[in-house]
């Protein structure tokens, strides 16, 4: 741990003094990139250097369903911090299914090793405090990625820290809870090694896909990204998004899909303007509204008994 402590420590001071010496390459909503970008390397190294390796190391010599029964046993423990959140976020239908979940696999399922709730169709929800403080109005605040334990947020850290404070397995025997958090550790790792090789082969740019990515997960697990747009992605010069929009609201539409918003491109692309609406919504068997219309005088002049018959 303390070795843990000196690295963090270390990474922090060179990432610090990296950020003071490019001020300029700093994207909005990410104004620490330069200090993050050499955590983020930091962490890509150590990854494919350790963690990778010893993840296939346990696939290899670990029977699949041996390894299915090891992760089902950490989702259920998961499942407390689940309710838990829930409960804070006054979510009482959630937290029930989550209650009735874990009792259903602790009960029947050895502990948890064997997943009964799945098949039974109770849903699984994944819920932390940083949800939860973001639930009651908490701003996200900065990206950043921590050393070791990779992307996050100033919101997220400090829920990070309280998850992991009150994590299940604190209450695990002194002596048993290295090997249970350094086995969690290698679970996890090699069920992410498929999404990892996806990640290679795609991303042009891994820092920039990875904060996209984790940014816009967190959004939709607030259920924000309806109601305001990203901050994050804007790869786009501050002049090109003020532009107005070209007739049919093209130019509003194209940097938000560029930027993955595309659930505020759309309110975009639909807003065209006014003028060109009554060419295409007017039937055109009724020309004499669009005519009295701009034609008001042509109406009046009409005397009685003279209506066409």
């Amino acid at each position: 741990m303390d070795n843990l402590r000196t690295l963090a420590a270390t990474l922090a001071v060179a990432g610090l003094l990296a950020g003071c010496a490019s001020p300029s390459t700093r994207t909005p909503g990410d104004p620490f990139e330069p200090m993050n970008r050499v955590v983020f390397k930091v962490n890509d190294t150590i990854d494919h250097t350790i963690a990778v390796p010893i993840a296939k190391g346990y696939q290899a010599i670990t029977p699949h369903p041996l390894r299915t029964a090891i992760s089902n046993f950490f989702s259920n423990l998961g499942d407390l911090n689940n309710i838990a959140n829930e409960l804070l976020q006054l979510k009482i239908t959630d937290a029930t299914e989550d209650l009735i979940r874990f009792a259903m696999n602790t009960t029947f399922g050895i502990g948890g090793l064997i997943d009964f709730a799945t098949p039974a169709r109770l849903p699984k929800h994944h819920q932390d405090f940083g949800l939860t403080l973001g639930h009651w109005g908490v701003p996200s605040g900065p990206y950043i990625v921590l050393p070791i334990f990779g992307p996050s947020s100033f919101r997220d850290g400090v829920g990070f820290a309280v998850d992991t404070r009150f994590s299940p397995l604190i209450y695990a025997p002194v002596d048993a809870q290295k090997p249970l958090y350094g086995l969690q550790f290698v679970s996890a790792r090699s069920d992410m090694l498929g999404a990892t090789n996806i990640l290679e082969q795609a991303a042009l740019d891994k820092y920039s896909f990875v904060r996209d990515a984790y940014t816009q997960q967190r959004r939709a697990a607030l259920g924000a990204e309806s109601s305001k747009p990203p901050a994050l992605p804007n790869y786009g010069d501050e002049d090109e998004s003020a532009a107005p929009a070209a007739p049919g609201g093209a130019s509003a539409a194209v940097p938000a899909a560029a930027s993955g918003a595309s659930a505020v491109a759309a309110p975009s692309a639909a807003s065209a303007p006014a003028a060109s609406e009554p060419a295409v919504s007017q039937p055109a068997s009724a020309p004499a509204v669009p005519s009295a219309a701009s034609t008001p005088t042509t109406a009046t002049p009409v005397p009685k008994g003279t209506s066409g018959k």
